[in-house]
């Protein structure tokens, strides 16, 4: 056997347990045995498994527990039920659970054998098919908006990851599609089918957050008039977008630790421990590892939710992106506004690219939005732009413009000043907030010569 397939065994009886031990081992499987249902749940919660072949009839955690436990933690783990009991109604049941196959006991072992093989198979078919679904939505889907080098970068990243199930940190200055990029990467996974639930944290005190995430109990606070799922509860086998994690108060992160540890929470006010499914995937515009330093966030939570980091660019580093982002705005405001396709004039595709964007891909969204809904011709011009983008500021330079310039001539007369001033395309680039490849279309369109 190439892979060895990982089986934990579950049985109080020792003999029906080792000598099903001793067998699969014998033929390549890696086994991993418990003597209760209680013991099963404990590995389950530390470890994954191809198969769990369990025995129904156990002291405390009955094999029923440990089927709802395995499905609730690995859906497409599958699970042989063994029994001496065997009921036409306890076959119903534990296929309608979610069970591969329900067998009777004394069992003979070829029996066993036949029924791992084809569970195996059926596994191995659930994940090609899920993978070829994957690949075709990786075609269809209209993934992150952008072809410069750092956004390309950024989407292979994220088919790479999105099949896997690791937890996710997206760092990025404000409006930068955090959450976009955590949308894509849940459309792209297997979760894809699943809820995909977005909260800030620091948005809420603590209490108020433990019972956002959470969830609660009837009669746990005053006001808590019944029982309520928190985020975490609400959304088995899909995905949990929390922004802005560095915001959230040392307490709950104590208590997310725990959750990403044990794979389980407990509702406030609660005393029971409930299995969940969920893929994490957090984000900030602050840097974690400098929040550990500084003490703001715990180390350990850092790590378990840092399986994967993915740096979202600021839009000022992506100038050349500007041009297919504002396309998508208009043609998407224009339509929600019942007005026919807008285009963009020269004069104001110029004073976007020359713009900063403090705010980030959801300024422009914003400019694009009121230029749209003030826009009477066909095409956006410079005045259905906001005044700060077409106020071009000259307080740093040594000479004043001429007057009546044109906005062509006035952009070349400034790059030409700055490029004598520094000597380098390099510095000239980062003064101007723009990269390299756009300056280098700047100076060949007004046909300035390299410094």
């Amino acid at each position: 056997m190439t892979d060895r397939h990982r089986v934990l065994i579950v049985d109080d009886e020792r003999i029906s347990r080792e000598n099903l031990d001793y067998v699969l081992t014998k033929e390549g499987y890696d086994t991993r045995c418990a003597e209760s249902g209680t013991l099963a749940l404990d590995i389950l919660a530390r470890e994954s498994f191809h198969i769990v072949i369990t025995d129904l009839r156990m002291d405390g955690h009955d094999g029923f527990t440990v089927l709802n436990r395995v499905k609730a933690l690995s859906p497409l783990t599958e699970v042989i039920i063994i029994t001496g009991y065997a009921t036409v109604a306890n076959a119903v049941d534990a296929m309608r659970m979610g069970a591969y196959s329900y067998v009777a006991k004394p069992f003979r072992i070829d029996e066993v054998r036949v029924v791992l093989s084809q569970a195996l198979e059926k596994q191995r078919l659930k994940k090609e098919v899920t993978e070829l679904k994957r690949q075709a939505d990786m075609r269809n889907l209209p993934l992150l908006i952008g072809n410069c080098p750092t956004m390309e970068t950024l989407k292979s990243t994220i088919r790479k990851i999105a099949a896997t199930d690791c937890n996710v940190v997206i760092h990025g200055e404000t409006g930068t599609g955090k959450e976009l990029v955590a949308r894509t990467i849940h459309q792209l996974s297997d979760r894809k089918d699943r809820r995909f639930l977005a909260f800030n944290c620091g948005s809420l005190d603590e209490n108020l957050l433990a019972s956002e995430l959470f969830g609660h109990e009837k009669e746990a606070f005053t006001g808590a008039a019944k029982r309520k799922k928190g985020l975490l509860e609400s959304a088995p086998g899909g995905t949990i977008f929390l922004d802005e994690i560095a915001d959230m108060m040392m307490p709950m992160q104590i208590k997310l630790l725990r959750v990403l540890q044990e794979r389980s929470i407990m509702r406030v006010g609660g005393t029971q421990d409930i299995p969940i499914d969920v893929r994490i995937i957090s984000a900030s515009n602050r840097d974690l590892k400098q929040e550990v330093k500084a003490g703001n966030f715990r180390q350990d939570l850092f790590f378990r939710l840092n399986v994967i980091t993915l740096s979202v660019p600021p839009l000022k580093q992506r100038k050349d992106d500007i041009p297919l982002l504002c396309r998508h705005f208009l043609d998407r405001f224009s339509e929600a506004q019942n007005k026919p396709a807008i285009g963009l004039s020269d004069e104001a595709l110029n004073l976007l690219n020359d713009y900063s964007y403090p705010g980030n891909i959801r300024e422009l969204q914003n400019i694009m939005e009121r230029a749209v809904a003030l826009a009477t011709d066909t095409e956006i011009k410079g005045r259905d732009l906001p005044k700060d983008l077409r106020t071009f500021d000259f307080s740093s330079r040594t000479t004043q413009p001429r007057e009546f310039m044109t906005l062509a001539e006035n952009e070349m007369e400034y790059l030409l000043w700055v490029l004598r001033q520094v000597n380098s395309k390099t510095r000239a680039a980062e003064i101007l907030g723009i990269d390299r490849v756009s300056l280098w279309r700047k100076m060949r369109r007004h046909e300035i010569e390299e410094p």
